[in-house]
Formats: structure tokens, sequence, C-alpha cells
């Protein structure tokens, strides 16, 4: 199983930011199939014993065609957060975007359609900061 060129970057960024890396990667079971989620993440906070969890898959969208790269995204944000939804009920998932991307592609028409009716939700991050610079659920 490969992993996204910013793997490391996104798990710095959220660590930043706070979370707590709990599995790397979400391993998903689902009859004799395997399913790996990039990062699994748990925040906690004073008032909750139990902590928020989030599941993170990481793409980089730098091959040579864009819309094949939000197909792919798109393919594995909806398998995973509907197997997610059946095995962790509580847990969210994100797909992780650099700034660039997110700025120059994500503005645009075809992928905001994407976002609205798949309910995608985004974290964005700073690959040279190693930074999360927006949460967009």
């Amino acid at each position: 199983m490969a992993k996204d060129i910013y793997h490391e970057t996104v798990k710095t960024a959220l660590m930043k930011d706070g979370w707590m890396i709990t599995d790397d990667p979400l391993r998903l079971k689902v009859g004799t199939r395997m399913l790996y989620v990039d990062l699994g993440i748990e925040k906690l906070f004073a008032a909750d014993k139990d902590g928020r969890r989030i599941a993170v898959e990481v793409k980089s969208f730098l091959g040579p065609s864009l819309v094949k790269d939000l197909e792919q995204a798109l393919g594995q944000y909806i398998m995973y957060s509907q197997v997610l939804s059946r095995q962790y009920s509580e847990c969210m998932l994100y797909l992780a975007i650099p700034q660039n991307v997110f700025s120059e592609f994500f503005s645009e028409e075809l992928p905001q359609l994407m976002i609205e009716l798949n309910h995608i939700k985004l974290l964005v991050f700073d690959p040279e900061a190693k930074e999360v610079i927006q949460w967009i659920a």
C-alpha cells in the first residue's frame, strides 16, 4: 500500500493542531476485503472524555489530470465514508488536500459540485509550513 507524497506532512500538521494519530493506516474490514484509510486520529477535550474521532484520506492531486485525480479521490471518499458510517458511526472522514490545489482547482465549478452533492469534508493544509489551514465540513 503506497502512501501519498503528503502523508507525513499531513500527520505533522495534525499533530501540530492538537490531534493524536491512532491508526496509520486505519484498517476497515468488509467481508474478506480490507480498506485502508490513510489516518485515524483523535482529539481529546477536557470536557469530553471520549474525544472526537475522525479519519483522513490524503490526496496530492499531482497527477497529469486534476479531473482524474478528483475521480479517484471521490471514489475512495464515498467508499470509505460509507464503510465508516457502518463500522464507526461517530467517526467522520475528511479529504486532505494541499492549499494550492484548494485555491486553484477546488474553486472551480466541477469540484464545488462534487463537494456539495457528496457532502465531502475537506482538510486544507500548507505543505511547506506543515500546518492545517482550514477545516471545511
